[in-house]
């Protein structure tokens, strides 16, 4: 979720005074930490992955299955452990918005060994175990996406109903109860979006038009306290969503990588940006939002919108009168420009920054590429500030950049080093949906980590225009794009871009199979490049089974002999027998939908359609002597 201040929240009014001190004060530490930063050099790769995960209660009486807003009673007793002895715990705890949601991360991060892949899933795993520990009959720890009926009616436990006419969100479906209440952060938000925009946000996703779903599907909204503002916001043909929490409720996977220096962070930053399409419709994770199933695959646009904070006239609605800028995207989006040199000729849609802050940047020795990205980033406003963090001291503090930095959700984040601290220049990847198993999730991460080494070894260049990298943005969410959609790729990826390329030449249109598993001798695939690299390494029979056993479901997923997690969840509600072929997830469906999904996480169930038949490696849980040695898994699933 980004910086986590603690203190007195300001409300929007005085934030938005304020605003303009954040900026300014947030440039200048970025100038005064980047002037000592800059030069720094040798440090070594560490990695590390963000699980993040919802409670749902499960009452098999009844046959229910409902959010578990107890997150902060749970995290509690987690951290107990970290609070008497941070060195030695193997898994750290966060809270996160839902006040269903806790963030799992490895105690300490991974370093370069190939060995340390095989202590990946077993980490995830003692995550689980860990908090399941704590958790109370009934209460189960999930990585779910989305939970099929968050915003439905008596979607919590305990009971809360939502308050159209008071609170943070102001929401029709959505209560402020199930926000997260132990950082005031997570509520000073909710209400500074909304009131920063003027109104509430507007969540519209297509739903899935099956035989019995009215047509045209419009909801009457009067009934549950709307003023009219909703119905008029609402969409038809489409679910209506109103609050921060129906995206930030949602649960992702993400990945932080430490470069060696500013530069390999920057070429990181650019080339894992047009892969943040291709593992968005990979991890495809999310078709139900508001307990309907929906057209598309994807977390992305619901969360997105629903932290759309710009004003009518910032989204083109109104004539610019006090708002400075037209801005294209919400500030939960995709990246609008690349870093490196190498991506500069890439940088294909107009930018809006501010020139002032552009200007000092240059002033003070920050090339043009990194000037254009954080003044880029800070055309926006901060939206939570606290007050005891207004005065700073800039040549020490980084907060009021790390302020509108962590408020600018976007696919890729580039993060500069924390002041007097032995943490380098680092790169986030944050696209992937989270998956069902620790296996699926230790496979991704695996995945990604492996491309890293390659791109950087081998040279590759993935770089197409940003243009494109949108245009795959929005074909990678809609339904079961790994099969159905086509996705703009450099056609050679093993060399530089030729002068006499006329850019068009350098990229085409390919199948996600394509990309991951290759086309004849027309693309090589990034799964037999990671194969090649892996090859030329002295890897040990275990790692190297491994790793083949995360690879080979990517490959699968890739190629749709697997399916997706959102092409399986789908298929189960549509399939079960109370399913009225009405795009509605009734309590019933939802509570069998879910057990099932405890019984595969638990490997209770096997999943071969989703899975595989090989889906867990049982791995060792410490690196003694920096090689982890993994009990070898049957040869055939090798």
């Amino acid at each position: 979720m980004g910086l986590l201040s603690e203190g007195s929240p300001l409300d929007w009014e005085e934030t938005k005074r304020l605003t303009d001190h954040v900026r300014r004060h947030g440039v200048i530490q970025f100038i005064n930490l980047y002037k000592r930063l800059r030069d720094r050099q040798g440090d070594v790769l560490k990695w590390g992955d963000e699980v993040e995960y919802m409670l749902v209660k499960f009452d098999d009486e009844a046959k229910t299955a409902k959010l578990s807003l107890h997150a902060m009673e749970r995290l509690a007793t987690l951290n107990e452990k970290e609070h008497r002895d941070p060195l030695s715990v193997k898994s750290l705890w966060r809270p996160e918005y839902g006040a269903y949601m806790l963030e799992g991360t490895p105690g300490k991060p991974y370093g370069g060994l190939l060995a340390h892949f095989n202590v990946v899933e077993a980490n995830m795993r003692y995550r689980r175990q860990e908090a399941s520990m704590v958790l109370p009959p009934g209460e189960v720890l999930m990585s779910l996406t989305s939970f099929p009926r968050l915003g439905s009616s008596n979607f919590t436990d305990p009971a809360a109903n939502p308050t159209p006419n008071s609170g943070a969100s102001r929401s029709l479906f959505f209560p402020d109860e199930a926000i997260y209440p132990g950082h005031p952060r997570f509520k000073t938000l909710t209400r500074n979006i909304r009131q920063r925009r003027g109104e509430k946000v507007a969540i519209n996703i297509p739903i899935f038009k099956d035989l019995n779903v009215p047509r045209p599907f419009r909801e009457s909204l009067a009934e549950l306290g709307d003023d009219g503002s909703s119905q008029k916001a609402a969409k038809e043909d489409h679910v209506y969503m109103d609050a921060m929490g129906f995206g930030m409720g949602c649960c992702c996977l993400q990945l932080t990588f430490q470069a060696c220096n500013i530069q390999e962070a920057r070429t990181l930053y650019d080339q894992l940006t047009p892969m943040c399409p291709i593992m968005l419709a990979l991890t495809a994770a999310s078709p139900f939002h508001r307990g309907y199933v929906t057209d598309v695959d994807c977390r992305w646009n619901v969360i997105s919108c629903s932290v759309d904070c710009r004003t009518a006239e910032e989204r083109g609605l109104k004539p610019l009168r006090e708002n400075k800028f037209r801005i294209g995207k919400s500030r939960y989006d995709s990246i609008d420009s690349y870093l490196s040199t190498q991506g500069e000729r890439y940088n294909d849609v107009p930018l809006t920054y501010d020139e002032e802050i552009y200007k000092q940047l240059l002033d003070n020795g920050i090339d043009r590429l990194l000037a254009q990205h954080v003044a880029h980033l800070f055309i926006r406003d901060t939206v939570s500030l606290f007050l005891e963090k207004v005065n700073q001291n800039d040549l020490e503090d980084i907060d009021h950049f790390e302020n509108i930095q962590s408020t600018n959700w976007q696919t890729m984040r580039f993060k500069p080093p924390p002041p007097n601290s032995a943490i380098g220049w680092r790169v986030e990847f944050r696209p992937c949906e989270v998956q069902i198993t620790d296996f699926e999730n230790a496979a991704i991460v695996c995945f990604v980590v492996l491309l890293t080494r390659v791109i950087l070894s081998y040279k590759l260049n993935l770089l197409i225009p940003i243009s494109k990298v949108d245009e795959n943005m929005a074909r990678a969410q809609k339904k079961d794009a790994v099969k159905a959609e086509r996705f703009w790729f450099r056609r050679d990826i093993t060399s530089a871009a030729k002068p006499e390329e006329d850019g068009e030449s350098e990229y085409a249109e390919f199948t996600i199979d394509e990309i991951i598993n290759g086309k004849d001798s027309l693309f090589p695939g990034l799964i037999p490049l990671i194969n090649s690299y892996l090859t030329g390494m002295d890897v040990d029979a275990d790692t190297h089974c491994t790793v083949q056993r995360y690879m080979k479901l990517i490959q699968r997923r890739a190629s749709g002999e697997l399916l997706t997690t959102a092409a399986w969840l789908r298929k189960e509600v549509t399939t079960h027998p109370d399913y009225k072929k009405d795009a509605v997830i009734t309590e019933r469906i939802n509570y069998d939908l879910l057990k099932t999904v405890c019984r595969i996480q638990t490997n209770e169930l096997l999943c071969p359609e989703l899975l595989g038949l090989c889906t867990s490696s049982r791995t060792t849980e410490t690196i003694p002597a920096a090689v982890a040695k993994a009990e070898k898994c049957p040869p055939t699933d090798c």
